[in-house]
């Protein structure tokens, strides 16, 4: 009898899907509940722990499936992650009273920058004590997403062989949502902390 193949999908399959789901997404900045805090800083902390616990309960349920099914739900895991943390992220843009001002720049740059540093770089500049957040036009978003998808890639492949152990598996791809979390958290406190400027847009 011949054995089964195990079916992986390819480097390039993944990393298109990862960027096309990043475009469906990111557009859409979430809406928020919260209101501006006197205490910024330590009112996001408790919507990052809160959001970070959230991401690893739903990550690690969706690495519950072993062997091909669990590769299926490498892609929806990142995703249902991503809107966790971009209703985090806006969370934390209110709390510090940077609603108005939170773009989908805002999204890719704390989202990304600590998995996908090269492919967001040049979303925000420092200009003299302000940080500058760029308007890309929707072909450069494109080309930051693709670029995105090829970093993310490389993580998930790795952390899709984690599908073929049990238990076990849920577990490591839940701590890491936790952590992955965390960062994301840090990277967008320390943007809307700051004195930002949004770039207008090009006509």
């Amino acid at each position: 009898m011949a054995r089964r193949k195990r079916v992986v999908p390819s480097r390039t399959d993944i990393a298109t899907r990862v960027a096309d789901a990043i475009l469906g997404f990111v557009g859409d900045v979430p809406k928020s509940s919260t209101v501006p805090s006197r205490t910024p800083a330590e009112a996001a902390r408790t919507v990052a722990n809160t959001a970070a616990a959230k991401a690893a309960v739903t990550a690690g349920s969706l690495a519950l499936p072993v062997g091909p099914i669990g590769w299926l739900t490498i892609l929806p895991e990142l995703v249902a992650v991503w809107k966790i943390q971009a209703r985090m992220v806006a969370d934390i843009a209110v709390l510090y009273d940077k609603k108005a001002e939170l773009t989908r720049e805002h999204m890719l740059y704390c989202l990304f920058k600590h998995s996908a540093a090269q492919a967001v770089r040049d979303l925000v500049a420092r200009v003299g004590e302000r940080l500058l957040v760029k308007s890309a036009s929707l072909a450069v978003v494109q080309g930051v997403a693709r670029a995105i998808g090829v970093e993310i890639t490389q993580h998930a492949i790795g952390r899709g062989l984690s599908r073929w152990i049990p238990i076990a598996g849920a577990v490591g791809v839940g701590a890491y949502a936790y952590y992955d979390t965390a960062r994301v958290a840090s990277t967008a406190i320390e943007l809307f902390a700051q004195d930002t400027v949004v770039e207008p847009a090009a006509k």
